[in-house]
């Protein structure tokens, strides 16, 4: 079987679809739901995805790798349910995976979408993120947000971009600055760090000057402003929530 593609969800009804319809040319295709409350898992299976639930959530990274246990391809994909593989970067997979001589690793330039448009600088344009690998070569950090792949060199870029619709309205930001900040202030507390409520505002104000001056955040218009603002919020709050753990340790 030459590629499974892998995807982890949870109340993912408004992007899983178009997700696996966009993959549909892959020989597998893995879903790991953990413990949806809406239609993810029944849109997945009538997309004809093998669909698997499992009631616990360890974290971002234990639970692809939960996924990537399940593949049997000889190539893996790795994807999130907001992510989409156009048509061009179909016909590239399949051409590279085809080569006797392949890299064991490729990265794939994102495209992501932040309310209303693909961004262009921001520090989000290019983003290359290390996705297709070949079984065995490769696992996930075990990381509970901000997992990365771990592979045995440098992965080789592919040309086409893969679609990312990370951010589809101001409460989808909300949402993710809300669940990321405390899968982040989690795992360093449990990783033996600490803040303070001035660090928190400090890396809050690193993160907008660093977004929308460093990283050319005014070329991409009100979109880039309204960008380096949340990302500066999300700063904030991953160090207030770790500046918050301590305070509670000291009770």
């Amino acid at each position: 079987m030459p590629l499974s593609v892998i995807i982890i969800a949870r109340n993912e009804e408004a992007n899983i679809s178009d997700c696996l319809k966009s993959v549909n040319f892959a020989d597998e295709i893995l879903v790991l739901d953990s413990g949806s409350t809406d239609k993810t898992v029944e849109i997945a299976r009538s997309c004809g995805a093998s669909v698997h639930v499992a009631q616990d959530w360890p974290g971002f990274g234990p639970q692809k790798n939960r996924v990537l246990a399940l593949a049997t391809g000889d190539w893996v994909l790795s994807l999130d349910a907001d992510e989409r593989v156009t048509p061009e970067l179909r016909q590239e997979i399949l051409t590279v995976i085809s080569r006797p001589d392949a890299p064991m690793c490729f990265c794939i330039p994102r495209s992501s979408w932040f309310c209303g448009r693909f961004i262009g600088h921001s520090g989000w344009t290019p983003d290359y993120v290390d996705r297709l690998f070949k079984a065995g070569s490769a696992r996930f950090s075990d990381d509970l947000v901000h997992e990365k792949l771990l592979h045995g060199g440098p992965a080789t870029p592919l040309e086409n971009p893969l679609l990312h619709y990370s951010h589809r309205s101001f409460s989808d930001v909300l949402l993710k600055i809300d669940r990321y900040s405390t899968a982040f202030s989690e795992q360093a507390f449990a990783q033996g760090r600490r803040a303070s409520v001035l660090g928190a505002v400090g890396h809050g104000l690193w993160a907008f000057i660093r977004t929308y001056l460093l990283k050319a955040g005014f070329l991409d218009g009100e979109h880039g402003l309204t960008l380096a603002i949340a990302s500066a919020e999300g700063s904030y709050y991953r160090h207030l929530k770790l500046w918050r753990l301590g305070q509670l340790e000291q009770r």
